[in-house]
């Protein structure tokens, strides 16, 4: 029998996989489908202060093998999020889950994670530092290392709980961001954020997303996560969630070898919302072919011959 159970700085997981922010809304559609308690966590949609309507429409668009969304972090905010969901979730989902974390501002992080401190079901914070910081000009803190490591001590002096900084691929060099992260007490790390990207309609010869930018997600990204995680595996030394393209066992397998503890799965939910059971399904056949018999070893084996 394999042991899927792994251990996310202190957090202990029936298995490493876990629905990303975003792709899994607060978990409600899904329950109706099938038991969330067989996900190792989940990651719910992107949290700010105040509810916000997100970007003009059109805000989704396809790509080749992958899709783009500018979607602007539409949610009914914090309070509303503690007030409503979180008992919700409790009914539907029974182990640990991760709040994704959004901000415009290191105040909104500071104030957003210290009212979810009281929320026990909450294990991890998982803070989404690709958002565009308002007080320098919208460039995001994820792009800028001091930004980075700002927020990160910021909101680690606000809350007892593990808190994972989420980075954006969007930098020339992303281990030098992890690098910061670290050094200013990150627990761990989820990466990789969506890759900027856009389409132009032929017909009106104008960009598809009213945005004219969004995030394009899905297969193509895999390889690319891929490489950034193994980056910042050889650079850092706390928990990796890995997040980009994963579509199988066999993909969540690979970004584990490459260094993650952990998988999220994203636009696969989009695609089949059956995505991330059937990965979970599937992982225990696939370790005994491989001869592994408790996952979390896999985790940097292919740095380690």
């Amino acid at each position: 029998m394999v042991d899927l159970s792994i251990r996310l700085a202190g957090v202990e997981l029936k298995n490493p996989i876990i629905p990303a922010s975003g792709t899994f809304g607060y978990g409600r559609e899904f329950a109706e489908l099938y038991d969330l308690d067989i996900l190792g966590s989940f990651s719910w949609k992107g949290t700010t202060g105040e509810a916000r309507l997100g970007n003009p429409q059109p805000r989704i668009a396809e790509a080749p093998a992958g899709m783009l969304n500018a979607v602007g972090l539409q949610n009914p905010g914090v309070d509303m999020v503690i007030q409503e969901e979180i008992p919700n979730i409790a009914k539907i989902f029974h182990g640990p889950v991760i709040a994704n974390v959004g901000g415009f501002s290191v105040e909104e992080y500071v104030e957003n994670c210290r009212k979810l401190e009281a929320c026990s079901q909450v294990a991890i914070l998982e803070v989404n530092i690709s958002c565009p910081n308002l007080h320098a000009g919208g460039k995001n803190f994820g792009c800028d290392p001091v930004a980075a490591a700002e927020v990160t001590s910021a909101v680690k002096e606000a809350t007892r709980k593990p808190v994972f900084m989420k980075l954006t691929p969007n930098v020339s060099d992303i281990a030098e961001i992890a690098q910061a992260c670290a050094n200013a007490g990150a627990d761990g790390l989820c990466l990789i954020n969506t890759l900027l990207g856009m389409r132009i309609d032929l017909k009106t010869r104008r960009p598809l997303l009213a945005n004219r930018t969004g995030g394009l997600s899905g297969p193509a990204v895999f390889p690319v996560a891929l490489r950034m995680v193994w980056d910042v595996y050889q650079a850092v030394d706390i928990p990796i969630i890995g997040c980009g393209g994963v579509s199988t066992a066999e993909d969540a397998v690979e970004m584990m070898l490459a260094g993650a503890s952990a998988v999220e799965v994203g636009a696969a939910n989009l695609r089949d919302p059956y995505a991330s059971k059937k990965i979970v399904e599937a992982l225990p056949d696939l370790c005994e072919r491989m001869g592994v018999e408790h996952i979390s070893e896999l985790t940097g084996g292919a740095h380690h011959g």
